[in-house]
């Protein structure tokens, strides 16, 4: 009497045909699940080193953030936060608090704690005057942004554009004691959001990815394969060309129902794009035009004043505000501003100057020699002003001197303060550079006036001269060629 096969062997096909077909099946998924197996392992040691120079880089862009606040008047810190809020161009969402805010944490996970133990680190590398530092990865919808409680859910959409998505991914949070009473808060996304599921291994996408990657090889030809991804070449191409501003005929509505969906939403999404290019133009001329007016009011208003010398202040001010009104609107408009360069009488722009620092009590003093120079208005008062701001800051008091020297106009900014020893002169122009002289007295400058200062001596056609000066104390001297028209110094 025949047996039946009893247990497991059941299951398995009663034809040659269909066991061997079985066989190379197993076969085949067992060679997948040890290619799977071996790629995690190797995927995972990578996304720990990704992890943490993603991490490490985080790190010093939010400790620049930092410092810059920190370098800020406490007043203009909300206004500075405002502005990022309405213009975007920065990956941090970013908050003021009077103490740290609680943050429920994702929970261990490996990854999680290398990014966050990196991000410490670098923090404190960065930034060794601020002690206080709290990091953590949190789930969006578990976010409090505020002391007062405030969660993310309740701010406005354009507010937290930086870390929301479709899909949820864990927000990188990130609190600084910048001063007793003021701690900056800032939240981000890792530049992979997800990067929490590439350290897990047999993940069901994995496995599907690679059920489907065989199916693909085995029941598929290239003509097939062709035929598929040649729309998604075209939908390319389309992208490519509207992102470069060319104009595209609409894509052919044929292929598959998913391309055809894709193509109809890829064109609506052109269109909306068009509108609002054309309708933020329009309002770019709009303001211009708005805008023009009042300050025409006020030019004429400032005709009937009687004091000829307040008029004159008057209009230098309309004049100054027409300036900054233009590049506030430029920079609406993603271009720059280009200054006209104009002559400028010394003694009366550089009296104002000595005046508002004389009224902020400082002591500057300056002879008046009926000297004037071709220059761009409010890039030459951007230059002096952060020369004579590090003079009062970093010396006793401030001396400004104007004399002519062939064909060039000297403008020399000297303090009374120690100086500045000679093998650290050429270090002065570069960014964020500080003697130790120079943060003991300023603490809150970030050592970027000087080479402000000599890119618009530079781009005047001019130079920025740095030496000690003779009996004590240091000298800036501002070269320019009288005449000078060229290029933008701003």
């Amino acid at each position: 009497m025949n047996k039946r096969p009893g247990g497991w062997a059941r299951c398995l096909p009663q034809s040659l045909l269909g066991r061997l077909t079985l066989l190379m099946v197993a076969g085949v998924m067992l060679t997948q699940l040890a290619g799977n197996y071996i790629w995690a392992s190797q995927r995972r040691a990578e996304s720990q080193v990704e992890v943490a120079n993603a991490a490490q880089q985080l790190g010093h862009s939010a400790a620049s953030a930092v410092r810059f606040f920190v370098s800020l008047p406490p007043n203009y810190r909300p206004l500075i936060i405002q502005q990022f809020g309405e213009m975007g161009g920065t990956r941090f969402f970013v908050n003021l608090n009077r103490k740290p805010v609680a943050a429920e944490s994702i929970g261990p996970q490996p990854l999680a704690d290398i990014a966050i133990a990196t991000v410490q680190s670098t923090l404190h590398a960065d930034l060794p005057n601020h002690a206080n530092v709290r990091v953590a990865f949190v789930w969006p919808e578990q976010l409090v942004v505020g002391d007062d409680g405030t969660r993310l859910s309740a701010l406005p959409e354009n507010r937290v554009r930086q870390i929301m998505l479709a899909k949820p991914a864990p927000v990188l949070l990130m609190q600084v004691e910048m001063e007793p009473g003021h701690w900056l808060y800032l939240a981000t996304l890792m530049p992979s959001p997800y990067f929490l599921d590439s350290g897990k291994l047999f993940t069901r996408d994995h496995l599907l990815l690679h059920a489907l990657s065989l199916l693909a090889v085995v029941m598929l030809s290239i003509p097939v394969v062709r035929w598929t991804t040649r729309p998604l070449a075209a939908l390319s191409e389309a992208a490519t060309a509207f992102g470069n501003g060319e104009r595209m005929p609409a894509l052919p509505e044929t292929g598959s129902r998913e391309f055809v969906n894709t193509a109809r939403a890829f064109g609506a999404m052109r269109e909306r794009i068009g509108r609002y290019i054309d309708d933020r133009e329009r309002l770019f001329v709009s303001i211009s035009h708005d805008l023009r007016t009042p300050i025409m009011r006020l030019k004429l208003r400032a005709e009937l004043l009687d004091d000829a010398t307040l008029r004159a202040e008057f209009h230098e001010d309309i004049d100054e505000l027409e300036m900054m009104v233009k590049g506030a609107l430029q920079c609406v408009k993603d271009s720059d501003i280009h200054e006209t360069p104009t002559e400028i009488r010394l003694d009366s722009f550089l009296a104002r100057m000595v005046r508002g620092a004389q009224l902020a009590g400082h002591e500057v003093s300056f002879e008046p020699v009926g000297l004037s120079v071709t220059a761009k208005p409010l890039a030459l008062k951007r230059a002096i002003g952060n020369l004579l701001e590090n003079a009062l800051h970093y010396g006793e008091r401030a001396q400004i001197a104007v004399r002519a020297v062939g064909s060039s106009i000297r403008i020399a900014v000297r303090d009374h303060g120690p100086g500045v020893p000679e093998d650290a002169l050429a270090q002065l122009f570069e960014p964020y550079v500080r003697l130790e002289h120079g943060r003991k007295q300023n603490s809150s400058g970030m050592g970027l006036g000087l080479g402000i200062a000599r890119g618009i001596a530079q781009a005047h056609g001019g130079q920025l001269l740095l030496q000690n000066a003779e009996g004590g104390g240091f000298c800036a001297t501002l070269v320019l060629p009288n005449g000078s028209t060229s290029v933008d110094a701003d």
